[in-house]
Parts: structure tokens; C-alpha cells; sequence
């Protein structure tokens, strides 16, 4: 045993000595991964520390993300698809913006180009790395790139980071990124907080094990600035999404070389002047400090920044500079949650804001004694009720004009419309239109008023001055179109008097009255201007209109007559201004006066009737115009009244039917839909005199399967003091059973419109059966057809041939007005319909200044109907990679006005100017060489009233709605417009002027206009 135990001993030996060596292998390696390990983590740590590697690598890749503009359409760009920011200037919607500013005439001139890695780099889903706006908002030019006005969002903002004071950004920089701005580390990337980063992830890795842990962010203001502006919602969504902020956040920090310093100083600026601090009541999204201490504490930012940057405050200075720097704080920490904070946990954000401020001390960033005034203080926020934070808004009506317009061609609102980052060159002169604006403003003062000839006949008193609107709009012709050089009025109101307003422009309307009229005429010379005298006499004998006889007369006294000389006749043909006669128009007789007795007896040429505005000669004029066609319609008046067998008779009929059927329908509707069950029954009842029959008749109707008890009940409860006990209760519930009458009979014997009746019934029945808000007019129409039909069977009978025949001329004289209405809509006016009356001629129907002025254009270019500009160009993103640049399309003027009618109407004008209503204004306007421009327009007085009448029909009382006053012009070749004073509502009948104000208003103008009307054949500017 022995020697064998001495055996094995070299073995172990030789055992060991083998082992030794891979042991030392092991340790070896052990100690290797250890160093490989260390070694990367030294490098990570230093990596983290100094960024050696990203500050050599990422900014050569970031400076290859680059884009330009270039001429015409891209095909390599590339618009965001989320983002608060992305979306409030508009980035995200170009697409659709462009598409529909394409499709309304004007052209992509430049657009950026992106390279190729900036492409991919955004397909990646990666944010692209620009100097991105603090604030901007819709900016408007003039013709001359001049700034009318510009919207800026937020409105507060740093110019730069040496604006802001050492307190504001030590309190950010401390709550949120306390190494932003450490110096001591220039190449630093300030995307991620790696401490930060890993103790958040550390803490998230303890939720999702089950463990109570602190809850930790890490982001830095680099990521919250890419998530809070590009990422959806301005939410971290997901692990990827806070991946994606802090490669953008890299990229961007590097894009302009290695060193980050001026990079980190410019996260602070851009978080503190873009911080979202949630949406206040009447002002919208908040965003920025500035923005945030004027909305939410109604604070001045200025006065704030200026207490702040004081070094040692004492006594009140240093209260208010402890209140500042406490909304201050409370904002920094307010962003976290903002709409929690600011609007529900004020309480919360108190104390927390006192938790900060002690810390803040304690770390040396406040004095004591600044710390302790704070902590006195208490947030006070704004009162929205009381002292609401509304957004001025531009009462400009130049600028309005543009974004309204911008607006429905974009299809977004005025609120989202003025943060677009977008700038507009319009046709607008700023001057001038600053210019004029002032002086209507100024007129407004009685002693501005007096000194331009406003008081006086036919004008103001002393005491009316400051209740005047006055509106003005001045066109230029140009090669390529109108465009409006003024637009603009005295009032306060966004409302713009020119372009949204449908107003009673009196006479004005004789204008279009007149055009109508010298355009038939023309109409009737090229139908017949070929033919011979004997051919002309068989087509007069046989013509029914009074124009076409007129004319073809005309042509055969003059055999050929031009068309000029015959136009020249028409202005000189003759109508009585006699108010004796009645007019079957509007569906029944009416008469017409003129505004100065001493015309009645006057028997003036249509020259003079315009020259003088005189009303019988345009209403006879517009009655030939409806007759005429009429019987250049489809077949002619007195074929279809002399035939009772004629179709058409029918046709008119029914359309009649169901025309007047409607309007009652309408009218009834409008009167009880709104009211409960109880209310429509008094509401009817009050309107009538009541007698038993009638009632009973009603209630039977109303009410078919209610008892005799209950219709006993009724009686007595609508009439208590009637004697009922003589009155045989039983056989008038038995006489007026429904059954027995048709619903013209029951509205017969009840004395009232049976579609009333009808009406108050289809409401009870409906009401049982669907809510009242499923019940609409329509439907109602739709369920009264036949009942609508039933009520005129009356009219279908031999013996209401007169009826029949006053209703088809009353729809003839519809159809005649259609077919008016179309010529004056070819000529710009701006309504769907006109009033089918004769009271047409002298304005009933309407007018807009704006649509009035496009007609004089027409007038001025030869009857070319030129495009109208007020918008030039569109710059879209300016210096980022999505600015876009818009011009309008060259626009062919079209022919629709024959130039001989243009050039008669034209003439005519003229000498309102310089023989009539508009001669206030001769000899004022002059071209550059000393002569005399030519200038013409047409005057109108519009006093809209309304008028009550007794039983008899006689005029009970009137109450006033608005009184208006209007000249349109044009003045030499090239300038053209309207000019109207307004006043609205029932103060207006305290006023008389008439359409000589305007006019003086135009000629009080003159010295601030003739420097812009240059001389006739000089050359035109856009």
C-alpha cells in the first residue's frame, strides 16, 4: 500500500503542473473580458461624457441632409404627417392646400428640392433637421411687398438667448436638463441624459417586475422639443417613438458642426418660447412663457422679463419681481401637465411651486430674500369672464378681404389661418389704403366732416356725422386683369360692407335695368340688321313686344342704321315718369312714385331718366324688358292667355300651386314648430275672433275623436263669458264633423288658411309618433302635397278664369325675371334670384358694392369681363423644407358684354357726371398732363323699410332697416369702384341724405387719389 501510494505521487504531479496552465488561461481571459468591458465602459462613459465619436460622425451626415429651392413643382419633397406643431403651420396639410389653390387658377412657381439622404433619412421616419420657427403666423403684403399687417404665434418670444433673463433659464434648466448648458462639455450631445436614461429605464424595468418604484422621465429639452412639436398628439407613444426623438434630436444638434454649445443655448430659447402650456377659453392654444404669463396671470412679458433680470429689488420692485418669478416657476412646472394644472389642480401646482422655489434657494439660484417674497405671494389667475384673453383681430378690411377669402380657397379657418407660416402678396396699395381708411375714419368727426362738404341738403346735420359706414373699393384695369388696389370702410367689424352684404341700393339697380335694355335692343338689330325694309314691316306687324316693334321701326326710318346710332336712339326714346298708372306686378297691382314730385308730369328720354335718376321711366322700361321675354320664351303671353286649352296654362298653374302653397307653408311653419302642443293652440286662437261656429269647426277639425264632453270643455275654456247654455252644444259637435268638409271648406268656414289648420293637425299627429327634432319643413312639404293640391281646386273651375289668368301672368312674369336674372348674373350681380316684381328697377332685390364695381369693369373694358386679382402670390414655409411659392394663373378675360353696348353705357355715364345726379364731382379728377379725365358713374338711395299695414291696407307705420347711399365710377381708362355710406337698423329713420353724399364723400377723396391715377397710356404696374 505504501509503495503504491509512493507510485501515484509523480502522476498527481505531472496532474497538477497540467492544470496549472488552464487555469492561468481562464484567469486570463476572465481578465481580458473584464479590461474589454471596462475599457467599454470607460469609452461609453467618456462617450457620454464628451461625445467624441457622434461629434466626429453625425455632423457629416446631417450637413448631407440638405434641400433647395428651385423653379416649378417638386418631385422630391417630402410633408409631415403629424405633429401640433407640423399641423398648426400648416406642413401637414399642404398637400390638400396645394391641390386646392391648383384647382382655383394659381401655378406652383418654386418649390424645394430635397437630396437623397434627406429623403431617406425621412422615410425612415426620422424628423428633418432645419432651424425651425419659434413663432409665425399669416403675414399680408401689398402690391409693393410692403407688410400691411402680420399674425404671430405665439405672440411673446426671445429674439435671441441673450434676451432672456439668467433667472428664467437657470429655474428651466434646473427643473428639467441641469447639464444643457454645462460648458464644461462643448461637444456634447444634448439629445440624451444618459444618467437620466438609465435610471428611467432602470425604474421602468422595476414596473414591469412588480415593484413600487418612483416613476422618472428621460427625456431632455432636446427630445421634448421633437415630441412636444412632431410626434402625434405630442405624445411619446411607444419605445420607438422615444428612439426616433432622440435620433432627430442628435442629428439636429450636430447640424451645424461639432460643437453643441450654441445648439443647447438654442433648445432653451426654443423651449421657453414654445413650451405648450395648454388652451385658454377665447384664445386658443398657449404656447411659449411669453404667450403663457400674459393668457393665463394677464400679465405684460415685458414688464415680467424686466423685473426679473434686477439684481437686488427692494420694497414693492422686490414684490413684484417675487410674483413674476413665482408664475414663472409655476409655468416651468405647469408644462408637465398644463391643462391639469393651469385649469383644475391650481392648489396642486401652489404647493408645488413652493417646493421648487425653497429647493431653488437651497441650491443658491435665488436670494433669501427673493425666496421669501415669493413665498408670500399667490398665483392670481386671469378671470376669463371679466377680463377675457381675446386675440386682437384686424379690423382692416383690405386685410380681412385676403383672409376670408384665403380661407374658403384653403378651406380652414380664420383662427387656423393666421398660424399658418404662409405669406401673401396682394394687389392691395397700403398707402392708399391707409390713406382712405383714415380719412373715412376721420369723416366720422363732425369738424373733418364740415371741412369736406358733408353737412348740408340732401347730406348730413350736424349731429348725424358719427353714425355714418362709409365703404370704398378702387380697382385698376391691367393687361392681365382687375385688381384691387383699395378695400376698406370706417367700421370696427370684421364684416366687410363691399364683399358680404346684400344691401337695397336704390337706383344703382337702373344701371343694370339699363344695360338689359340697350343689350335687347342690340339683340333685335343683329336678328334683323340684313334684312330689307319690307321684310323689316312684315316682322314688325307681326311682333307682340313693344321693343322689337320700337326698334325694327327705328331700322325702318333709318335704313342701314349701325348699331351705335341705334343705341344712340334707345337713350334717346322716351317714357312717362306719370305715377297715375297701376302695375300688375308681384302677383297684384301696385304703384310708383319718383323721388321729386316735379317729375311726374315729365315725359324724359332714357338719357335724361338716368341723368336724373328718375324712377317711372325705368319701371315702365323694365315691364317692356319682361315682356319682351316673355315672348321670346318658349311661347309667347297672349298665345298662352287666349287659349284655355294651351298645356302650358297647366304647367303655370301647377308651378303657381305650388309655389304660393310653399311660401305659406313656410310661413306657418316659422310660427308654430318651435312652440309645445299648449302654445300653438293659444298662439292660433289669439290671432282670431272668435265665434262658436268657428271654434267648433276647429276643434272638430283638429280633434276628430275627442268626445262631446271635451269639446264641450273647450268651448267653454276659449270663450268663458260667451252665454253658452242658449247655444245647442250637441248639434254643432254633430254639424262640423271632419268628414263632412273638404280642407278648403273647414278653412272656409273657421276663416282661416286651411294649410294653418292642416298644419297644427300634421304637428299634434306627428309629435306622437318622432321626437320634434326628426320633424323639418321639408318633410313636412313632402307630406302636404296632396293636401297643398287640394286647397286650389277652386281655381281649376270654369268660373275662376280671371283668377286663373292674374296667377299664369304672376308666373310668367316669374319666368321672364329668371331669365333677367341670368343676364345680370353674366354681368356679375351676385344673387341666386331676383324680387319677380317690377320693383326690381328700383332695387328691391338687392345689390353688393363689390358686385356692382365688377360691373362697371365690364363697362370700362369694352364689355370684357376681365378676372379679378386680390391675391398675387402665396409663399408657403419659408427657409424649411417645405416652402412653396404660388402665383395666379394668367386668366383669358371673357367677351359678355358686346363693346358698341359697353361704349353706349359707358357714354352714358358719363353725363350723370356731367349733367346729372353725379356732377358734384365734374371737372375734380385730372390726369397727370393737366386734362380732364372722363369720369362717369351712377348714383342710388336705397331706404329699406318695413311696412305695417291696418285691415283696410292702408300704411299703419313703418319702421326703418337700414338706409344706404351709393355711387359707382369710374374714373379715366384705367380705375373704377364703388363708394357707399351706411346706416343700419332703426336709427336710420332719422336720417334723409341721398346719393350726393358719396358722391361729395369721392370728391372729399380726390387730392388723396389723383397722385395714383397716373396719366392716360402710362405705363401699368401689377
Amino acid at each position: 500500500m505504501i509503495s503504491a501510494d509512493i507510485d501515484d505521487r509523480p502522476r498527481n504531479r505531472t496532474y497538477k503542473a497540467r492544470k496549472r496552465p488552464l487555469v492561468r488561461l481562464r484567469f486570463l481571459l476572465w481578465l481580458l473580458v473584464l479590461l474589454v468591458f471596462a475599457a467599454a465602459a470607460v469609452a461609453l462613459w467618456v462617450e457620454s461624457q464628451y461625445s467624441l465619436v457622434q461629434s466626429r460622425l453625425i455632423p457629416e451626415y446631417a450637413q448631407s441632409l440638405t434641400y433647395e429651392l428651385e423653379s416649378g413643382s417638386s418631385d422630391a419633397i417630402r410633408f409631415p404627417v403629424q405633429g401640433p406643431f407640423d399641423m398648426r403651420l400648416g406642413y401637414v396639410r399642404m398637400p390638400t392646400f396645394l391641390e386646392r389653390l391648383q384647382a382655383r387658377g394659381l401655378q406652383v412657381d418654386a418649390q424645394v428640392r430635397m437630396s437623397s439622404p434627406l429623403l431617406q433619412y425621412i422615410d425612415f421616419g426620422l424628423y428633418p433637421p432645419y432651424p425651425e420657427k419659434a413663432n409665425a403666423g399669416l403675414e399680408i403684403r401689398d402690391r409693393n411687398s410692403e407688410v400691411i399687417h402680420r399674425m404671430q404665434y405665439p405672440r411673446w418670444a426671445y429674439e435671441n438667448f441673450a434676451e432672456i433673463p439668467s433667472i428664467v433659464h437657470q429655474v428651466l434648466i434646473f427643473i428639467e436638463d441641469r447639464d444643457v448648458l454645462n460648458a464644461e462639455y462643448p461637444h456634447r450631445n444634448p439629445a440624451i441624459n444618459w444618467h437620466r436614461f438609465i435610471k428611467a429605464g432602470a425604474l421602468r424595468v422595476g414596473e414591469y417586475m412588480g415593484l413600487t418604484t418612483d416613476s422618472m422621465g428621460g427625456s431632455t429639452l432636446a427630445t421634448q422639443i421633437e415630441k412636444y412639436r412632431h410626434s402625434d398628439d405630442g405624445m411619446t407613444s411607444s419605445v420607438s417613438e422615444k428612439l426616433r426623438q432622440i435620433a432627430s434630436a442628435s442629428v439636429r444638434a450636430y447640424a451645424n458642426g461639432e460643437e453643441t454649445m450654441p445648439a443647447r443655448r438654442q433648445l432653451v430659447l426654443d423651449y421657453l418660447n414654445t413650451v405648450p402650456l395648454s388652451a385658454a377659453p377665447g384664445y386658443g392654444e398657449v404656447n411659449g412663457l411669453g404667450d403663457g404669463l400674459h393668457v393665463w396671470f394677464g400679465v405684460d412679458p415685458n414688464e415680467s422679463n424686466r423685473l426679473l433680470r434686477l439684481q437686488d429689488a427692494e420694497g414693492e420692485e422686490l414684490q413684484a419681481q417675487a410674483q413674476a418669478l413665482r408664475q414663472v416657476v409655476a409655468l416651468m412646472i405647469a408644462h408637465r401637465r398644463p391643462s391639469d394644472y393651469l385649469a383644475r389642480s391650481r392648489n396642486q401646482l401652489e404647493t408645488l411651486t413652493d417646493s421648487h422655489l425653497r429647493v431653488l434657494a437651497r441650491e443658491g439660484f435665488i436670494r433669501p430674500a427673493l425666496l421669501n417674497a415669493a413665498l408670500e405671494q399667490r398665483l392670481v389667475f386671469r378671470h376669463f369672464q371679466s377680463n377675457p384673453a381675446v386675440t386682437p383681430h384686424p379690423t382692416d378690411k383690405g386685410f380681412n378681404m385676403v383672409r376670408t377669402r384665403l380661407g374658403a380657397m384653403l378651406n380652414a379657418s380664420l383662427y387656423d389661418l393666421d398660424r399658418l407660416d404662409l405669406r401673401v402678396q396682394t394687389t392691395l396699395d397700403g398707402e392708399l389704403q391707409r390713406t382712405i381708411s383714415d380719412h373715412l375714419k376721420n369723416l366720422l368727426q363732425l369738424d373733418y366732416a364740415k371741412a369736406h362738404g358733408l353737412i348740408g341738403e340732401y347730406l348730413l346735420t350736424e349731429s348725424q356725422t358719427p353714425h355714418l359706414n362709409y365703404s370704398f373699393t378702387l380697382f385698376e384695369t391691367t393687361p392681365t386683369g382687375n385688381r384691387v388696389r383699395v378695400q376698406t370702410d370706417n367700421t370696427d367689424m370684421i364684416f366687410d360692407i363691399n364683399e358680404s352684404s346684400k344691401l337695397e341700393l336704390g337706383s344703382t339697380a337702373k344701371l343694370r335695368v339699363l344695360a338689359t335694355y340697350l343689350e335687347i335692343i342690340a339683340e333685335i338689330w343683329y336678328r334683323h340688321h340684313q334684312s330689307k325694309p319690307d321684310a323689316l314691316r312684315i316682322v314688325q306687324s307681326s311682333a307682340r313686344d313693344v321693343l322689337t316693334r320700337w326698334t325694327l321701326e327705328i331700322m325702318i326710318n333709318y335704313p342701314g342704321i349701325s348699331l351705335g346710332e341705334m343705341l344712340s336712339e334707345a337713350l334717346q326714346r322716351r317714357y312717362s315718369a306719370s305715377p297715375a298708372e297701376r302695375f300688375f306686378t308681384g302677383g297684384g297691382m301696385h304703384v310708383f312714385g319718383n323721388f321729386k314730385k316735379e317729375d311726374n308730369g315729365r315725359n324724359p328720354s332714357v338719357l335724361e331718366s338716368l341723368q336724373e335718376s328718375i324712377n317711372l321711366p325705368f319701371v315702365r322700361m323694365l315691364r317692356d324688358i319682361m315682356k319682351y321675354s316673355i315672348e321670346y320664351s318658349a311661347m309667347g303671353q297672349q298665345q298662352i292667355m287666349e287659349d284655355e286649352s294651351n298645356p302650358r296654362r297647366q304647367e303655370l298653374l301647377n308651378r303657381f300651386i305650388e309655389r304660393e302653397s310653399a311660401v305659406f307653408m313656410r310661413r306657418f311653419w316659422n310660427k308654430y314648430y318651435a312652440k309645445p302642443a299648449t302654445e300653438r293652440m293659444d298662439a292660433f286662437l289669439s290671432g282670431l275672433k272668435l265665434t262658436p261656429r268657428r271654434l267648433s269647426v276647429i276643434h272638430r277639425y283638429l280633434f276628430p275623436d275627442s268626445d262631446i264632453e271635451t269639446f264641450s270643455q273647450f268651448l267653454r275654456k276659449a270663450m268663458p263669458e260667451y252665454g253658452w247654455e242658449k247655444e245647442n252644444i250637441p248639434k254643432l259637435y254633430a254639424q262640423y264633423t271632419t268628414d263632412r268638409f273638404s280642407l278648403q271648406d273647414v278653412g272656409y268656414l273657421a276663416r282661416v288658411h286651411p294649410l294653418e289648420l292642416w298644419l297644427l293637425g300634421y304637428l299634434r299627429a306627428q309629435e306622437k309618433e318622432l321626437p320634434m327634432e326628426q320633424l323639418s319643413l321639408s318633410k313636412a312639404l313632402d307630406d302636404s302635397a296632396k293636401e297643398r293640391r287640394e286647397i286650389y281646386n277652386w281655381l281649376m273651375k270654369t268660373k275662376a278664369k280671371n283668377a286663373r289668368d292674374s296667377r299664369i301672368r304672376t308666373m310668367l312674369e316669374v319666368e321672364a325675371f329668371s331669365e333677367i336674372h341670368r343676364r345680370w348674373k353674366r354681368l356679375g350681380y351676385a344673387f341666386d334670384h331676383l324680387v319677380p316684381s317690377l320693383a326690381t328697377a328700383l332695387g328691391s332685390s338687392g345689390d353688393r358694392p363689390a358686385a356692382l364695381a365688377e360691373f362697371m369693369g365690364i363697362i370700362q373694358n369694352r364689355g370684357l369681363k376681365m378676372p379679378v386679382y386680390r391675391i398675387d402670390k402665396l409663399e408657403f414655409a419659408e427657409n424649411t423644407p417645405y416652402e412653396t411659392h404660388l402665383s395666379q394663373k394668367l386668366i383669358e378675360p371673357e367677351q359678355v358684354m358686346d363693346p358698341i353696348v359697353a361704349d353706349t353705357l359707358r357714354y352714358a355715364l358719363s353725363t350723370v357726371v356731367q349733367n346729372g345726379t353725379g356732377r358734384r364731382i365734374k371737372t375734380i379728377f385730372r390726369a397727370d398732363d393737366g386734362e380732364e379725365l372722363v369720369v362717369g358713374g351712377k348714383t342710388g338711395t336705397g331706404d329699406n323699410r318695413l311696412v305695417m299695414s291696418g285691415p283696410g291696407g292702408q300704411r299703419v307705420k313703418t319702421r326703418a332697416l337700414s338706409r344706404t347711399a351709393t355711387f359707382v365710377f369710374y374714373l379715366g381708362d384705367r380705375h373704377f369702384g364703388t363708394i357707399t355710406a351706411f346706416v343700419p337698423g332703426n336709427e336710420a329713420q332719422n336720417f334723409s341724405f341721398t346719393s350726393a353724399l358719396p358722391v361729395q364723400v369721392l370728391k372729399s377723396m380726390a387730392p388723396m387719389l389723383q397722385p395714383y391715377l397716373g396719366a392716360p397710356g402710362s405705363p401699368i404696374n401689377n
